[in-house]
């Protein structure tokens, strides 16, 4: 069958239409703004207003993510860059070295322009780069005066894989054994405790620091925290403060935050259980996925066609079933073969397996 070779533009435009005209969605639709803050209005908790990121519904939320993290202190930050920014810079001002370690493909290194040597002058020693987990000798390859180790859990730009339990206990058994502080880029942890088989404050007694966000998996508007010991995160406030994080008021995205630990933290374990259903029902109509299976509630889903071809064949699906299946497909590393992130929230468990399993084989067969 013969493909149109509509412009990518076009079919740009053709998606966004699409997708403003849908009434189902597989992965979830972002509740506009405007229509959360009103509901977000009469669910919160504490009637005293945070003052420049303190008190009030942002105090609130700090205490109980230090509690369910296990650490003495916390502190909510507006966004994720800005708060493990501050991190590496109180390790590396407490250890009197710039160096830290970091994945190739950590969040730092893909998505944040430099920042950390151009704004914080950190020096960046690179563990690994490939798609999969550093390892206690890759560490131990690295010779001198570490400041900090940060290990992005799970590594989003790898295809979300986690280590096991037992690597990640002897990787932080390494850390320590180096003298070397453990920091967990967190911004999925709350999805990696399923995998990884223990709780969310197990997980974080491995390190030094923690960092988690709001708006991912728990859906919030925006958002991140950072827990560790008291006299760390009263310096942490401060870089805060000098990157311009304290603003007037961090009410709204607090009091999401706070709903999202209470409605889909819960969630989780059944989040991942479904993720690992649908890998295995798109591998029996034709994709393939990884990793295989999910370690978390998202992966990676590969498919036997070109990117643009299968592109088109899901926007047209969009059209005439204002149902959405599958964010924008992306060329994969082998010829011909393209991939997806297909990340399973609360939306997602309205939708039978098979369903879905006959949604994607329909990509395939146009």
């Amino acid at each position: 069958m013969a493909y149109s070779t509509t412009a990518p533009e076009d079919l740009r435009e053709r998606r966004k239409a699409a997708a403003a005209d849908c009434t189902r969605w597989l992965s979830g639709r972002k509740v506009p703004v405007p229509d959360r803050l009103r509901r977000l209005a009469e669910v919160a908790t504490d009637d005293e207003t945070d003052g420049y990121g303190s008190g009030g519904e942002v105090a609130a939320l700090e205490q109980e993510v230090a509690e369910l993290l296990g650490k003495p202190a916390a502190v909510f930050m507006p966004t994720g860059i800005m708060a493990q920014q501050s991190v590496l810079r109180v390790h590396a001002d407490r250890a009197g070295t710039q160096r830290v370690a970091l994945h190739g493909l950590s969040h730092f290194l893909q998505h944040e322009l430099n920042a950390l040597e151009e704004v914080h002058h950190l020096r960046i020693e690179r563990l690994t780069s490939e798609p999969r987990q550093p390892r206690p000798d890759e560490l131990a390859s690295i010779p001198g005066h570490l400041a900090a180790v940060a290990l992005e859990l799970p590594l989003r730009d790898g295809g979300f894989v986690l280590p096991s339990w037992d690597e990640l206990v002897v990787f932080a058994d390494a850390c320590v054994e180096r003298g070397v502080p453990l920091h967990l880029d967190g911004a999925r942890l709350w999805e990696s405790t399923p995998y990884l088989g223990h709780s969310l404050a197990e997980v974080a007694a491995l390190a030094s620091t923690v960092y988690v966000s709001f708006y991912k998996g728990l859906g919030g508007i925006s958002g991140a925290a950072v827990a560790g010991p008291e006299d760390f995160i009263a310096e942490v406030r401060r870089w805060q403060r000098r990157l311009g994080g304290n603003v007037y008021t961090l009410f709204p995205y607090a009091v999401s935050a706070r709903e999202g630990l209470r409605t889909v933290l819960p969630l989780m374990g059944e989040l991942h259980e479904r993720a690992v259903e649908l890998a295995a029902a798109l591998q029996a109509v034709g994709y393939r996925v990884f990793p295989e299976p999910p370690h978390t509630n998202s992966f990676r889903v590969y498919a036997p066609r070109p990117a643009e071809e299968i592109e088109q064949a899901t926007v047209r699906r969009m059209e005439a079933t204002r149902e959405s299946v599958a964010n924008s497909w992306q060329p994969a590393d082998v010829p011909g073969w393209s991939r997806v992130e297909l990340v399973v929230t609360p939306d997602t468990l309205a939708w039978q397996v098979d369903e879905v399993a006959l949604a994607y084989g329909e990509l395939l067969e146009e």
